[in-house]
């Protein structure tokens, strides 16, 4: 099981914490950072600030050496797709190989409303998703291509450079497991991430995934799944506490006690070894990977203690 934190960005996540956290990850094992594509805030009052996702990744890729970095997920609905591969690309380059490109059909109405950008319904961002995924794709591995579609058009694209990752820059489908995101990802992608889910859902996801990837003539060793879900992890119960105390205040505070019965069997919590016990079932049940949601920004030991006391025994 491969461990990554993933940092919900538009919850007021300032330059200094990004950085903090990013070297935290990097100094304690950790793969990767990942983190949410949003503009306007979730869980946080109106008027929070929000960085760019793929500025901050481009800032970070500077700043470590091995850590990878990317999106969970962009939403279709930011960037025409050839600047997203652009950009993709482009900390690729200044990563030296360590990115990936998660990406989705976005669902957040408010990143819509407040910043301008178009939300068409459900069934057009659909579209839009597998138009992008094509174009996506076909950026990072062709040598001239063009493409006549319903939203987008290119004639002789020459996308280049292309990314340093060979055969191709990875694109992670963000999806709840409906049969066309899962398709799509069969199609064009090369990870399915799903959220919040607990491991019977995993389970039943994996092999549709597979049986997706075969339909599509590929093989189902490539049919790699992961999960992104919170985590409240403490060296004993009395810590845990005190961390879940912490992670309840960004949601309006409570008890710790019920915050972390009302997440059970969705999150990822409790002392190292039921942390552990934990990602081993997942693992079991198809799970590659997971990006754990930390909510407390400004606690770097969260990230030290995965490094020290989960990575090692998951590896």
């Amino acid at each position: 099981m491969r461990v990554n934190l993933m940092i919900e960005g538009q919850e007021g996540v300032t330059w200094d914490q990004w950085l903090a956290l990013a070297l935290a990850c990097e100094e304690h094992g950790l793969e990767g950072l990942f983190r949410s594509d949003h503009y306007a805030p979730i869980g946080s009052p109106p008027g929070t600030g929000s960085l760019d996702a793929w500025a901050t990744l481009a800032a970070i890729a500077a700043r470590t050496d091995r850590l990878r970095l990317g999106t969970l997920v962009s939403p279709v609905t930011f960037r025409h797709p050839s600047v997203l591969a652009k950009t993709a690309v482009t900390v690729d380059h200044a990563s030296g190989g360590r990115v990936e490109v998660g990406i989705g059909a976005g669902w957040y109405h408010a990143d819509h409303a407040q910043y301008g950008f178009p939300f068409a319904d459900t069934k057009v961002r659909m579209q839009m998703l597998a138009e992008q995924l094509e174009i996506l794709h076909r950026s990072f591995k062709e040598e001239t291509f063009s493409f006549a579609g319903e939203h987008y058009a290119l004639e002789d694209c020459h996308a280049e450079p292309k990314p340093v990752q060979r055969p191709h820059l990875p694109v992670i489908v963000g999806g709840r497991g409906g049969p066309k995101s899962i398709g799509l990802c069969a199609k064009w992608g090369d990870e399915y991430n799903t959220v919040f889910v607990g491991v019977d859902r995993c389970a039943e996801l994996k092999p549709l995934l597979v049986e997706a990837f075969e339909h599509e003539g590929r093989d189902a060793g490539e049919a790699r799944l992961s999960l992104m879900t919170g985590i409240v992890v403490g060296e004993d119960r009395d810590d845990l506490l005190r961390r879940a105390t912490a992670i309840a205040a960004t949601r309006g505070g409570g008890d710790p006690e019920a915050f972390l019965k009302s997440v059970e069997g969705e999150w990822v919590n409790g002392t190292p070894d039921e942390v552990v016990r934990k990602l081993q079932e997942l693992e079991e049940a198809g799970v590659e990977r997971v990006m754990l949601q930390h909510l407390a920004h400004e606690d770097v030991e969260t990230v030290a203690l995965l490094g020290r006391e989960i990575v090692p025994r998951v590896a």
